[in-house]
């Protein structure tokens, strides 16, 4: 499994031809209390860039925009019980949505963990 990020504050993580989408820890923080999300309905298709999925806390409302072109595979329906799960562990159960890759290649472009954080420590 490898584990990229965006300049957008979305994590991806890669099993096979299947990503784990979701926002990091640092996005979470800058947003404060989650209160709603809105993530997409399996079968829509999305190219890399694309606004998939709306995360909405006390503070503001953001876009979650798909790392890379692919198909939803699976929402996480547990965030429209429980929106909070983003805030209380972002990188784990607080997932968005797994996508089928259309184009692996696209994930070249991404930084790993070590060039997140650094990226991070600029901000």
């Amino acid at each position: 499994m490898s584990r990229y990020f965006t300049e957008d504050h979305e994590w991806i993580e890669v099993e096979n031809q299947t990503a784990t989408v979701g926002i990091t820890d640092y996005a979470q923080e800058q947003l404060g209390d989650i209160v709603f999300v809105e993530v997409p309905e399996a079968g829509r298709e999305f190219a890399r860039g694309d606004e998939a999925a709306v995360v909405e806390s006390v503070k503001a409302a953001s876009d979650v925009y798909a790392p890379v072109s692919g198909v939803v595979t699976e929402a996480n329906e547990a965030l429209g019980d429980d929106p909070a799960l983003v805030n209380s562990d972002p990188e784990g159960e607080g997932w968005f949505f797994k996508l089928s890759l259309t184009h692996p290649d696209q994930l070249e472009g991404l930084m790993d963990e070590t060039k997140y954080k650094d990226f991070v420590s600029k901000l």
